[in-house]
């Protein structure tokens, strides 16, 4: 029997893979829970599956959703792929994300639930998941500034500059540059080292309204800026991860431009199935008013 056991531990271990659907709406996302017999058991977890042999990923994933959420979705993103090795397996992750329009909540089958973005740290999941949990959970706070970053625990950071930035963020840490965002220009300009560090991708309009399906890069997340409905549909057509809606109210820089108001950005943000940071002449203290009117957080310069 021991001889068994040091014979395994050279034996290569079985690769499985599993393709995952992350289902959205209104912010929040599709849970489960994993029953004590499974594999990682007594656990929360994404729904999904084993891919069958002849099987594309993505057509795994479509099946599995069907199959055990009772849902059926064409259009999918690719959200990220990832490689876990547990102490008897190795799992490989396709990950994938889509957006639930309000007439299939109902089709829905039970024990699924949804549960909001803030309450995703606090669930069971396991060790493979991490990478999933930290993009799907969004501070409330992002401030930007045209300055080198002042870092603070309970908000990203979006660094607006003007010239490169290469220089300026080599010295920081891997856990500054994972609550820093840059502009795409910006980014693609950095080694690859930094590149691969910088977690968070912002986009303008019309750098948004550029790009097709399929042009954002696998495992980052992007953050669109949008003034209007065509540019929020296009931010879900290309699998965005979150969407700036402004201006919400008159700014020093901008006196000029039309405001939203309140209720304008409420018309906007009820088309948004990822989360809408408020921007525009708002202080911290305005989060609680832009929740009432479907943002999921708010952003500035002066105020922040």
């Amino acid at each position: 029997m021991r001889k068994f056991e040091e014979l395994q531990k050279y034996m290569p271990k079985p690769v499985i893979d599993v393709s995952i659907g992350i289902l959205l709406h209104k912010n929040k996302v599709l849970i489960g829970w994993r029953e004590a017999s499974q594999h990682q058991g007594n656990k929360h977890e994404f729904p999904g599956g084993k891919v069958e042999h002849n099987e594309s990923p993505v057509d795994a994933c479509r099946r599995e959703i069907y199959e055990e959420v009772g849902v059926g979705i064409k259009e999918w993103h690719v959200f990220d792929q990832i490689t876990h090795e547990y102490d008897d397996v190795i799992v490989k992750l396709h990950l994938f994300h889509a957006f639930v329009p309000d007439e299939l909540l109902a089709l829905i089958h039970q024990p699924w639930s949804w549960f909001g973005r803030d309450q995703l740290k606090n669930l069971n999941f396991p060790k493979a998941n991490d990478a999933i949990l930290q993009r799907l959970s969004w501070p409330h706070y992002i401030k930007i500034s045209e300055l080198p970053p002042n870092f603070s625990s309970d908000r990203l950071q979006y660094w607006r500059s003007q010239d490169s930035v290469q220089q300026n963020i080599e010295h920081m840490s891997e856990a500054q540059l994972s609550v820093l965002i840059i502009n795409q220009d910006q980014w693609q300009r950095l080694d690859h080292y930094l590149q691969e560090q910088i977690k968070t991708i912002h986009l303008k309009q019309h750098q948004l309204m550029q790009l097709k399906q399929g042009d954002l890069v696998v495992s980052k997340r992007y953050i669109a800026a949008c003034h209007d409905l065509v540019a929020i549909n296009h931010a879900h057509k290309l699998g965005c991860d979150a969407v700036f809606i402004s201006p919400v109210q008159p700014t020093p820089t901008h006196p000029e431009a039309v405001t939203l108001g309140w209720d304008g950005l409420a018309q906007m943000a009820q088309h948004s199935h990822i989360p809408v940071f408020a921007l525009g002449g708002l202080h911290p203290d305005d989060l609680e008013q832009a929740v009432k009117h479907g943002a999921y957080g708010v952003a500035g310069i002066r105020n922040f």
